[in-house]
């Protein structure tokens, strides 16, 4: 099977390749039900010490920074209240967590969420966060430009692996709301 984009060894249906994934990742795709047919939600093998973007699209192929997304979690605070989101944004740009994120959770001050916090409250691997599989509840804040490629490379939750996705299915995931102007 090829890829529809970048050059990739290894390339599978995501729901063939179930073990490879984290539990949360794999239920999400186990469950899949988006307008999206689970078959085209791939994974493609790659080396995690490639998995940073600008290397990932330097090794794999060219088009591929333009065609990545990062999934960053924040946190949002107002007094002693925290809220935990995540935001998907196009590699090429960063989210707009003053801003529009902190406007749309309604908090006073919004910021990225330290490491450890994200990887526990995931389940998923630092570097490899994705936006299947999110926690129950969380808001899933989705820039618009992401929406408009057609196949977008996200992580696969783990820094081994990438997944790669029509841009339009992350609109369906549970929690998602798309935002014009979310990467600036």
């Amino acid at each position: 099977m090829r890829a529809p984009i970048g050059n990739f060894d290894v390339v599978r249906p995501a729901a063939e390749c179930l073990d490879e994934l984290p539990p949360p990742v794999a239920d999400a795709v186990r469950d899949w039900s988006g307008s999206v047919p689970v078959e085209q939600l791939l994974h493609v093998d790659s080396d995690p010490e490639k998995a940073d973007t600008a290397v990932f699209a330097e090794t794999y192929g060219p088009g591929l920074l333009e065609a990545s997304a990062n999934c960053v979690v924040v946190v949002g605070k107002r007094g002693q209240e925290s809220t935990l989101a995540a935001c998907v944004v196009l590699s090429t740009t960063r989210a707009d967590v003053n801003g529009t994120v902190r406007r749309h959770l309604g908090v006073r001050k919004a910021s990225f969420a330290p490491m450890d916090r994200a990887v526990g409250e995931t389940g998923m691997e630092y570097g490899g966060i994705t936006p299947l599989g999110l926690p129950p509840g969380w808001p899933l804040l989705v820039d618009a430009a992401v929406i408009d490629t057609p196949y977008v490379v996200i992580g696969s939750g783990r820094r081994r692996g990438k997944l790669l996705i029509p841009g339009k299915a992350l609109a369906e995931l549970p929690g998602a709301t798309v935002l014009e102007g979310l990467g600036g």
